[in-house]
């Protein structure tokens, strides 16, 4: 089975990436109550599980089945590419009741469900959508606070990597060569329709609408598609580099001969390039100033180590063939699935 989307000029005109706090948040609550299916986020696991108790999370959770139907209105689609949280959970509580009240129907009753949920809490959420919504949002936000919200720089600048890789993807080799890079079950086909493997079967014509892409840190290793009206057609796909998110850059490997050749700091700097990067991310993380970054990429772009380009308001960094055979670290390594969705 899979999902299928007519695409058409127009719709091609107006794909677009952008990251969504709100879905991550979503996604995290997810990988907290299922943390054996994403051993990258184990580390991060640890340290929230004191955070936050379960079963204060029993409603938003009964709507997270392991397989079945999520209501998409707890992640709508964010309105731009850099969309706040806020923004995003007004969006939810704007959400049409007659709308939260067929989403919960489904998840709730529908057949797609791996098991009933507690029929008393089902009920409730049912019997009252706008007490729900409300519920819902606050139970969200919390999770925000909690779970995200400290770690959200750092989740921030890999989707923003990620995006920055695809862009260059699409430039080298255009739409379709990115698309076949984002996931294994992602084709691309001549007549114009993107096909995605699923445990559902749904064809649906994008009519002018265009198609939202996510990156995500926490939906690896699957692939989300919300195909149905009244949502923007958005595919959320893993990012990647998930596998050094919650590495501690003591735990790199030695860089010692490295830094006698050209000195620590732009050791150091030059062997964690292991994808795309921007400025502010390589401050943060060697807690430099940006200018002081900026001096040291120069130059190790003199030096013919480092390339450098922008996207947007953001201007990345990434090692030549060169500063990849000097740091000995391989590009991307270990970063995010590969073609076949293995790591």
């Amino acid at each position: 089975m899979a999902v299928q989307l007519l695409v058409e000029t127009e719709d091609l005109l107006r794909c677009r990436f952008a990251l969504s706090p709100l879905w991550e948040t979503v996604a995290a609550v997810r990988t907290l109550a299922d943390p054996r299916r994403q051993a990258y986020h184990l580390p991060w696991v640890r340290q929230v599980r004191p955070l936050i108790d379960d079963s204060a999370l029993a409603p938003l959770l009964t709507l997270l089945p392991r397989t079945g139907y999520t209501p998409d209105f707890l992640t709508p689609p964010p309105s731009g590419p850099m969309a706040t949280f806020d923004d995003e959970l007004e969006q939810v509580t704007a959400t049409p009741l007659a709308q939260v009240e067929t989403e919960l129907h489904r998840c709730l009753h529908g057949p797609e469900r791996d098991a009933p949920p507690d029929r008393e809490l089902a009920s409730r959420l049912l019997g009252e959508p706008a007490r729900t919504v409300a519920e819902l949002s606050s139970l969200i936000r919390l999770c925000w606070d909690r779970l995200v919200a400290p770690q959200w720089t750092q989740l921030r600048d890999l989707l923003h990597a990620d995006i920055a890789l695809r862009s260059q993807q699409v430039a080298a080799g255009g739409f379709q060569h990115m698309l076949g890079e984002l996931h294994s079950s992602v084709q691309w086909h001549e007549d114009r329709r993107l096909v995605i493997a699923t445990p559902h079967r749904v064809t649906q014509r994008l009519n002018g609408r265009g198609l939202l892409l996510l990156p995500s840190v926490f939906v690896w290793p699957a692939l989300t598609v919300v195909a149905e009206q009244p949502w923007q057609p958005t595919v959320i796909y893993p990012a990647r580099g998930i596998g050094d998110l919650w590495r501690s850059t003591a735990d790199s490997r030695s860089t010692h001969a490295l830094e006698c050749l050209i000195g620590r700091t732009r050791a150091r700097i030059l062997s964690e390039l292991n994808q795309p990067t921007p400025t502010s991310t390589l401050a943060r993380v060697h807690c430099m100033s940006p200018s002081t970054v900026s001096g040291h990429v120069s130059a190790l772009r003199q030096a013919g180590l480092v390339t450098s380009y922008r996207v947007g308001r953001f201007t990345y960094h990434e090692r030549t063939a060169l500063g990849i055979a000097l740091s000995g670290t391989p590009e991307g390594t270990p970063g995010g699935p590969r073609k076949d969705g293995m790591r």
